[in-house]
């Protein structure tokens, strides 16, 4: 595990971001702290687009962009805008943790040499991504959040369609995007605990509607971040993870960062 480096530079780079057609992360939001920036990884110029979040360098390592997840599955093969932003370009690399993943991949937090914005924020901010719940550090958090939500507001990429959000009322809906990362919101109608596994309910059929489960293991992490599943009933939420079916959607919670009250009964 590496030491994080804080800077004093804003991570909001809006010459830069104009200077490449993209759309800025709004100025005074969490996303002109120092945010992501890590202990450095390294750097290098890229020569291959892999997917949605991941490329190659001329020096044949495989980079995964933390922290995000694609929107969609009919537009996790579009790789139109992490080529227009890379392809060809000197990038440097951060991170807390350069462990490669499965695929041999490794994630970091990317920047165009030129920029102090993590390409990460770039692409939340044009709705070409979602926040993937998973980084621990807050203000990382914060500056990835409050660009997913700048391109919300402007209804950028996938913002543009009403449905990008599921309703907790709507397991069918749900249930449609099985095995996809996926953003449900609604109100948790009851907090149950069954054995090692605590469930958010958002409906009154158990076997049917929408759940959140959090398990024994979990729990604690999720306390310790501030939340309390039995303060969370009654409580309108955002919920994001991978759609499971067990009987009706499900999603497991392994992150904090997956849980996002919203507000409003």
């Amino acid at each position: 595990m590496t030491r994080r480096i804080k800077t004093t530079g804003r991570c909001g780079g809006l010459a830069v971001v104009a200077a490449l057609g993209l759309v800025p992360v709004a100025a005074s939001t969490a996303a002109d702290a120092a945010g992501c920036a890590f202990a450095p990884q390294g750097e290098g110029r890229v020569a291959a687009i892999i997917d949605v979040r991941s490329f190659r360098l001329e020096d044949g390592r495989e980079i995964r962009l933390a922290g995000i997840e694609p929107v969609t599955a009919e537009r996790s093969k579009d790789t139109s805008a992490l080529s227009a932003m890379l392809m060809g370009r000197e990038v440097t690399l951060s991170g807390d943790d350069d462990t490669p993943d499965r695929y041999g991949r490794q994630p970091a937090f990317v920047f165009l040499t030129s920029s102090e914005t993590p390409v990460q924020a770039e692409l939340l901010a044009r709705g070409e991504a979602l926040v993937s719940g998973t980084v621990a550090d807050k203000d990382c958090a914060s500056a990835l959040t409050a660009a997913e939500q700048a391109g919300r507001q402007s209804k950028q990429g996938i913002w543009a369609d009403a449905a990008a959000i599921k309703n907790a009322e709507s397991p069918g809906d749900i249930l449609a995007g099985i095995g996809r990362f996926t953003v449900v919101e609604g109100k948790v109608l009851s907090v149950r605990q069954a054995g090692a596994t605590t469930y958010l309910n958002f409906g009154r059929n158990w076997t049917r509607d929408f759940a959140v489960t959090i398990s024994r293991r979990m729990l604690a992490r999720v306390e310790a971040a501030g939340i309390s599943p039995k303060s969370l009933e009654n409580q309108r939420i955002r919920v994001r993870g991978f759609v499971e079916s067990r009987g009706g959607p499900r999603i497991e919670v392994l992150y904090p960062g997956q849980i996002e009250r919203v507000g409003g009964n």
